[in-house]
């Protein structure tokens, strides 16, 4: 029970981060691994709880009237390709080799967290229509890869690429993010649940924190109190980068 509510709390805090920004799987993941998971099963149960979340997330932005569905369809088409060989990469590569990449994209979603975004705030233009589309749908190719083979932190790929290339504001961002992960992760955690590497009951656990925690996100939509939650993070992050690198090991 209490492996549980320690699911249903990450969650909760992963899933409002998720929808808010990105790199709440760098919470789940490790926690998941260090509950005793394998690589590949912590990755596929992650994934079912990340389908659940944006299934909230989007009925939350839709209660908003902040939705355009057929746009975001257009847009996740070209993220399936790339998830689906993410995934199948995912689910055949070593928990050593896995970690090891886990661990050096937490530090990287740390460092990004401290990269200030220049231009914020005047990308105004809730519309999607843009004259080249080519880099968007070559950008969203590489992401589908990403996300399909490790997910953490890809939030944080989706924003760059739609914010700088598509010039749309950012609560049009997140809304078409959360679709375009849900769209991709259908397949995605299909090829985990046929390969056996989900474990539904702590899957199922941290869905409904992820889900609660992605509820509000979309609906609030934070705006304060970046700074600590930023600095919190990233220790937290940190100390699970250098547990997955095995970092403690060799200081202690």
């Amino acid at each position: 029970m209490g492996q549980l509510l320690l699911l249903f709390g990450l969650g909760l805090l992963a899933g409002f981060i998720n929808i808010m920004a990105g790199g709440g799987s760098t919470l789940t993941l490790p926690a998941l691994i260090l509950l005793g998971l394998d690589s590949a099963t912590a990755n596929g149960t992650n994934r079912l709880a990340i389908f659940i979340q944006n299934i909230f997330a989007i009925s939350s932005f839709r209660k908003r009237n902040v939705h355009q569905f057929r746009e975001s369809f257009k847009l996740a088409l070209w993220t399936l390709p790339g998830a689906i060989i993410g995934a199948v990469f995912a689910v055949h590569i070593s928990d050593i080799w896995f970690q090891r990449i886990l661990g050096l994209v937490i530090i990287g979603v740390v460092i990004s967290l401290f990269i200030p975004v220049t231009g914020s705030g005047s990308h105004t233009d809730v519309h999607t229509t843009v004259t080249r589309r080519w880099p968007v749908y070559m950008a969203l190719f590489g992401v589908g890869f990403y996300g399909g083979f490790v997910q953490a932190g890809v939030g944080f790929l989706i924003m760059a690429a739609l914010y700088h290339l598509l010039k749309i504001d950012l609560v049009r961002v997140n809304m078409h993010k959360v679709f375009i992960v849900f769209v991709y992760m259908f397949p995605t955690l299909l090829i985990f649940i046929v390969t056996h590497h989900v474990h539904y009951l702590y899957g199922l656990a941290l869905a409904a924190g992820n889900a609660t925690g992605a509820w509000w996100s979309a609906k609030i939509q934070v705006r304060g109190g970046e700074t600590v939650v930023r600095w919190a993070l990233a220790l937290a992050l940190l100390l699970m980068a250098a547990k997955m690198l095995g970092v403690l090991e060799w200081i202690f």
